[in-house]
């Protein structure tokens, strides 16, 4: 898996709100944990309703500021966040781990 195309994919899915490719990205079964909403998404399904949610319904669009690769399965990403929400960009990180070259597990935190 070539990690820079991944990630450069991944938020180009997001930031064209292309829903099901976005989903493409994870495991059926991925859990994505984002504090800052206070909760935990688990599967495609509840992945989707975050990203319908709190991407498309605020019109975010994600720009990549850094990343680097912590082991062969985790990856800690560094972007900046801009939309429809009162603080208008927002700086943010996003730890993945990944299995069979899809991502298994997501934590999302926001930096103000």
């Amino acid at each position: 898996m070539n990690i820079d195309i991944f990630i450069k994919d991944w938020i180009e899915a997001g930031n064209a709100f292309e829903t099901e490719k976005y989903l493409q990205f994870y495991h059926e079964d991925a859990v994505l944990d984002d504090p800052s909403v206070g909760r935990k998404f688990a599967g495609h399904k509840e992945i989707k309703d975050y990203f319908e949610s709190y991407f498309i319904g605020y019109n975010t669009h994600t720009k990549l500021v850094h990343f680097h690769k912590t082991d062969q399965e985790n990856l800690h990403i560094e972007v900046e966040f801009t939309g429809d929400f009162s603080e208008g960009k927002l700086g943010g990180t996003f730890d993945l781990r990944f299995k069979d070259e899809k991502i298994s597990f997501a934590k999302a935190d926001l930096i103000h």
